[in-house]
């Protein structure tokens, strides 16, 4: 169980590190996320965003001290829902130590016909669990803070039919979250650089998340790879680079 489950305080201009890893990749191991996390704490990280009762109890044993935002990857044929869709994974993911579960709160259909509202009402009866809402409009994050839950992110900013023509991460929903709604507001989903994290404290987000940028390392090694096939299948190279310390 975790130590604290308010951390309010803690978010305020904060880096959150994503620290997941594809099913089937060695960095999936549980051995290999504890040592990321670790890693991300030792190094000024305030909190850590995992996948799975496993990861998440995993961790909070490594690093009592971490803000854990924990989440349950689940897909199902007749739900575009994957995000903790259920009410079982969302206490599952509490129960083994998250100090906030991250559920989908877009208006997608969820699996078995449940709400989002239902959801919210007894996590917060049963559990007296912190949620953070993954939107991906303004209307959802709204609805979602009025349903109850504490926190938003941008998460699903660019990944939904609504929002498609997008592309993450999330920064022009900053500032009218930040205006219309007085929870904390963080910014998830395609911050590659630093100053993209700068970026997004600057239009309004409490805290930031980076995943892919900072522990990807299959998707980051599969961008490298695709784009070294392409200069050598064209037959050129590109003009030399300043070398940066990798």
């Amino acid at each position: 169980m975790s130590i604290s489950r308010t951390h309010k305080d803690r978010l305020d201009g904060g880096l959150i590190v994503s620290v997941q890893a594809p099913q089937g990749s060695p960095c999936h191991a549980t051995e290999v996320i504890t040592a990321m996390a670790a890693a991300s704490m030792a190094n000024g990280a305030v909190g850590v965003r995992l996948n799975s009762p496993e990861h998440v109890a995993a961790v909070r044993r490594r690093c009592p001290e971490a803000l854990i935002i924990g989440l349950w990857k689940r897909p199902h044929l007749n739900s575009p829902v994957i995000i903790t869709p259920r009410y079982e994974d969302l206490a599952a993911i509490w129960l083994a130590g998250a100090d906030v579960v991250a559920l989908d709160a877009t208006d997608r259909p969820r699996p078995g016909g449940d709400s989002l509202g239902a959801m919210v009402t007894r996590a917060k009866a049963e559990l007296a669990a912190t949620l953070m809402a993954d939107i991906d409009t303004l209307a959802n994050a709204e609805r979602a803070a009025a349903l109850g839950c504490d926190w938003v992110g941008t998460t699903l900013y660019g990944y939904t039919q609504a929002t498609a023509h997008q592309r993450p991460p999330g920064l022009e929903l900053l500032q009218p979250l930040r205006e219309r709604l007085s929870i904390p507001v963080l910014c998830e989903g395609g911050i590659a650089s630093p100053r993209q994290a700068r970026q997004a404290m600057d239009l309004g987000a409490t805290a930031v998340v980076v995943g892919t940028a900072i522990t990807g390392i299959d998707q980051q090694v599969s961008c490298y790879r695709q784009a070294l096939a392409i200069c050598r299948e064209a037959g050129q190279r590109e003009a030399p680079v300043t070398a940066e310390r990798g």
